[in-house]
C-alpha cells in the first residue's frame, strides 16, 4: 500500500473558491480511481492561495484482474448484429458462449499498476475541474480546446510512494519541485513523498493545512486584541477569507483616527471586513474601539510597523468615504429621501417602491387601529412605514445594501423621530431567516408584518408564486418570518382577512389580479371573496398553511398530528390553530388519547363499510343524527354512551369556540368508557335493522364530536 501526492500550483485562487475547489478534487480525484475499480480510501486535500493539494494513503499498487461480461445478440440475429458484437468485444465468435440462444462475451481484464491509472487520471482531472470561473491564458489562449484553469496553473507534484507519475497537461508536465512561499522563500522546493510535502513546504514559510492557517487567524487576531486591552470581534467568515488570502498568516493590530467613531459602528465594521478584510476590536466597555486586525503574508524584520501603517493610511480613506456618506445624508430629512422612491421600481407588474410604501403603510395602520397588533399607536406605525424604505436611496446604502434598515434607523434617530419609529425603520425586515431575532416591539411588528404581507398578497396576484425549488422573491422565507411573529406575539386575527386587506390596497392603485378567476374591482365583495378563496386566497392561504406544516415538523411537532387538525380547514386565527395541535399532541401522548385513538379508528372502520353498503348515508350526509323518539330496544350501554355524547359534544364545541383546546381533549376523553363499553356490551351490527340503525347513528356522532377537534383519521397509529 502506497501514499500518492497531487499538487496543483498556479496565480493566486480566490479564497471564496477555496473551498468548493477542494470538494471538487474529492470528487474528481475518487471518480478517476472508481471507474478504474480502485477506491480512494482516506484523502487529505488542503489548499493555499497558491495550490491545491491532495494526498491519498495507502493506495494498493495495482488493480485487481477483473472479469466482465457482455450480452451480445441472439444466435439466431443477422450475422450483421454478430459482426458488430465481435468487433466491439475484439473475440472471434469461437470464443463466445452459447446461452440459451443468447452470445455472451466473457472479457478477462488484467490489472494495471496504480501508476497508470494515476498519470492518466491527472490530465482528466485538471481538465475536468469546475470553477465558477476561469481562464486561458498564453499564446494557446487562442483555442477553445487550450486548458482553463481558475488563475495561469504553473505547476504539478504527482508522486506514488517515491516515485514520479509523469503526465503532462497543457504544457505542464508533472515533476518533483514546488515553490515556497513568494517572497520568504521563492525558489524552487524538491518533494520526495506525500510524507514531507507538508514539513519541507513549512520549512518554507507555506504552511499548506487550511484548517491550521485559519486557527492562526483565529487566535492570533485575538490575542493581537487582548494584549492591547481590547477584544476582537468575532467573525467566522473573516477567518476563512484572512486564511484563503495568505500561506504564513501574521496578525497584527493597527489604530485609526478616533473621530471616525462619530459614524455608526455598523459602518465602521462593514467598511473595514468588505474593503479590507480587518477584524474590527472592542473597547473595555463593550463598545467599538478604534483599532484593527490586519493579517499581513510575511514576517516583517520591523514587527509589522510598516504593514500596519499601510493599512491604516487604506482604511483611513475608507472611513472617510463613510463619514462623508453618514454626513451627507443627514443634510436630508427621512422624508425627502423617501420622495425619490417613485423613481424606483419595486418590481415591474407590482409598482414602484413608492407604490409599496403607501400600501405598506395603509395596512400597517390598519393591523394596529384593528387591534390586530395590540398596543400599537396607527399613527406612529403609518409613520414608520412610510419611512421605512427612505434610506434606499441614501449615499450609504447605495455604498453598502447589506445596511438597508439599519441606516434609515440611525437617521431616524438623528432626525429627532420617536424611538419607536427608528426602531422600526431598523427592524422592519427581520426576522430575515432562522435564528434572527423576531421583533415584538409593536410599531415594529405592524409595519414588519404589512410589508411581508405586502409582498405574499402583491407576487400571488400576479402568479408569481414559488415553484419546485425556484423562489426568486423568497416568499417561503418571509412567510416563515410572518409565522414567526404571528407566534411569538401572539397576534389574533384571520389570516384570510390580512390577505383580502393587502390585495384590496393593490386595487386601489390599480394594480389588477393576474390571478386565474380574478373579478373585476367593481364586484361585490362578498362574490370577490366567495370566488377568490377558490382560487387566489385559497391558494395563498394554502401556501402559509404549508410554510407552517413545515415550521411545526422542524419543531418536533408530528406530522400526522399538524394534518389532523389542518384536515378540518376552517381555523384561519394561526394562533389558535397551533394552539389546537400542540393540545392534540399533548393528548395522543397520554393512555386516554391512545385509547380514543383506537376506538375512533374501530368505530371509522365500521361506519365506512357501513357507507360502503348503503346501510347509512354517506359522511356528512346525516349520520349523526340520533331519530327521536329514542330506539325503544336501547340497552343501557346504548344510553351510557348516548348520555356520555351529550356531555361531551356540547363541552368540547364550547371548548374550541373558547380557545381551550386542552379543555376540549379532555371533554373528548371522557367518552372513553363509555365508548370501551359500547363496542364490549353491544353488537353495533345487529340484525334488527333499527337497532342497527340506532347504534350507527351512535358511532357517527362519537365520530362527529372528535371531529371537532381533529381528523383523527390522519393520525398514525
Amino acid at each position: 500500500m502506497t501514499d500518492f501526492l497531487l499538487e496543483l500550483r498556479s496565480e493566486e485562487i480566490p479564497a471564496r473558491m477555496q473551498a468548493g475547489a477542494r470538494a471538487e478534487l474529492d470528487k474528481l480525484f475518487r471518480a478517476q480511481l472508481a471507474a478504474a475499480g480502485l477506491e480512494a480510501g482516506e484523502l487529505t486535500i488542503w489548499s493555499t492561495p497558491r495550490r491545491l493539494a491532495l494526498i491519498a494513503k495507502g493506495l494498493p499498487d495495482a488493480t485487481a484482474a477483473i472479469s466482465e461480461e457482455l450480452k451480445g445478440p441472439r444466435t439466431s440475429a443477422p450475422p450483421q448484429a454478430l459482426e458488430g458484437f465481435l468487433r466491439k468485444t475484439g473475440l472471434t465468435q469461437g470464443q463466445l458462449e452459447d446461452r440459451d440462444g443468447v452470445y455472451f462475451a466473457v472479457l478477462d481484464k488484467p490489472g494495471r499498476a496504480t501508476a497508470e491509472v494515476l498519470a492518466e487520471a491527472i490530465p482528466a482531472i485538471v481538465r475536468g475541474f469546475a470553477w465558477p470561473k476561469s481562464m486561458r491564458w498564453g499564446r494557446e489562449s487562442t483555442s477553445s480546446e487550450s486548458l482553463r484553469w481558475v488563475r495561469p496553473l504553473s505547476g504539478i507534484v504527482a508522486i506514488f510512494g517515491e516515485d514520479l507519475i509523469p503526465c503532462e497537461v497543457g504544457g505542464i508536465s508533472a515533476g518533483f519541485a514546488t515553490r515556497g512561499h513568494r517572497f520568504h522563500c521563492p525558489g524552487e522546493i524538491t518533494i520526495g513523498s506525500a510524507a514531507d510535502y507538508a514539513d519541507k513546504l513549512r520549512a518554507c514559510h507555506v504552511i499548506v493545512d487550511h484548517e491550521e492557517r485559519q486557527a492562526i487567524v483565529r487566535d492570533g487576531a485575538a490575542k493581537a486584541a487582548a494584549d492591547a486591552g481590547l477584544t476582537l470581534v468575532e467573525d467566522e467568515g473573516l477567518v476563512i477569507e484572512n486564511a484563503g488570502l495568505t500561506e504564513w498568516p501574521v496578525p497584527l493590530l493597527g489604530r485609526f483616527d478616533e473621530a471616525f467613531l462619530e459614524v455608526p459602528p455598523e459602518v465602521i465594521q462593514l467598511t473595514a471586513r468588505v474593503n479590507q478584510k480587518y477584524f474590527v476590536v472592542n473597547g473595555p466597555d463593550g463598545k467599538l474601539a478604534n483599532g484593527f486586525v490586519c493579517t499581513a503574508n510575511i514576517v516583517a524584520s520591523d514587527g509589522g510597523a510598516e504593514i500596519v501603517a499601510g493599512n491604516r493610511k487604506v482604511l483611513a480613506a475608507r472611513l472617510s468615504d463613510a463619514r462623508f456618506f453618514w454626513e451627507q445624508d443627514q443634510k436630508k430629512t427621512l422624508a425627502e429621501h423617501a420622495e425619490k422612491l417613485a423613481n424606483i421600481t419595486f418590481h415591474e407588474k407590482l409598482g414602484t417602491v413608492a407604490d409599496k410604501v403607501e400600501r405598506v403603510a395603509k395596512l400597517a395602520e390598519w393591523l394596529a387601529s384593528e387591534g390586530i397588533v395590540p398596543n400599537c399607536d396607527p399613527a406612529l406605525a403609518r409613520r414608520a412605514a412610510e419611512l421605512a424604505k427612505a434610506d434606499l436611496v441614501t449615499e450609504m446604502v447605495g455604498e453598502f445594501p447589506e445596511l438597508q434598515g439599519l441606516m434609515g434607523g440611525y437617521y431616524a434617530r438623528a432626525e429627532g423621530l420617536p424611538d419607536a419609529v427608528a426602531d422600526a425603520i431598523r427592524d422592519h425586515y427581520k426576522p430575515v431567516g432562522q435564528g434572527d431575532d423576531v421583533p415584538t416591539a409593536p410599531v415594529t411588528v405592524a409595519v414588519a408584518l404589512a410589508d411581508k404581507l405586502d409582498s405574499l398578497a402583491g407576487f400571488f396576484m400576479k402568479s408569481l408564486r414559488p415553484s419546485g425549488s425556484k423562489d426568486p422573491f423568497a416568499l417561503r422565507r418571509s412567510t416563515l418570518g410572518q409565522l414567526a411573529m404571528v407566534f411569538e406575539n401572539g397576534l389574533r386575527g384571520e389570516l384570510t382577512e390580512w390577505l383580502l386587506r393587502a390585495r384590496e390596497l393593490y386595487l386601489a392603485q390599480n394594480i389588477q389580479d393576474e390571478y386565474p378567476d380574478a373579478l373585476p374591482h367593481e364586484t361585490a365583495r362578498d362574490t370577490v371573496l366567495d370566488t377568490l378563496k377558490r382560487s387566489y386566497l385559497g391558494h395563498l392561504k394554502d401556501f402559509v398553511l404549508d410554510r407552517l406544516k413545515v415550521q411545526q415538523r422542524e419543531a418536533g411537532v408530528r406530522h400526522d398530528l399538524i394534518d389532523a387538525v389542518f384536515a378540518l380547514g376552517g381555523e384561519d386565527d394561526l394562533v389558535r390553530l397551533l394552539a389546537r395541535v400542540k393540545a392534540l399532541q399533548a393528548f395522543m401522548a397520554t393512555d386516554d388519547g391512545a385509547n380514543l385513538l383506537a376506538g375512533y379508528k374501530r368505530a371509522a372502520n365500521i361506519l365506512k363499510q357501513a357507507e360502503k353498503d348503503g346501510a347509512i348515508p354517506a359522511a356528512g350526509e346525516g349520520t349523526s343524527t340520533i331519530a327521536a323518539p329514542a330506539f325503544a330496544g336501547a340497552t343501557d350501554v346504548d344510553r351510557a354512551l348516548l348520555a356520555a355524547l351529550d356531555a361531551a359534544e356540547p363541552a368540547a364545541a364550547a371548548a374550541v369556540a373558547d380557545g381551550r383546546f386542552t379543555d376540549a381533549m379532555a371533554a373528548l376523553a371522557s367518552l372513553r368508557s363509555a365508548v370501551d363499553a359500547f363496542f364490549e356490551g353491544v353488537m353495533v351490527n345487529d340484525p334488527d335493522p333499527a337497532a342497527r340503525a340506532w347504534r350507527l347513528g351512535l358511532l357517527a356522532r362519537f365520530r362527529d364530536a372528535v371531529h371537532s377537534v381533529a381528523d383523527f383519521s390522519k393520525i398514525e397509529g
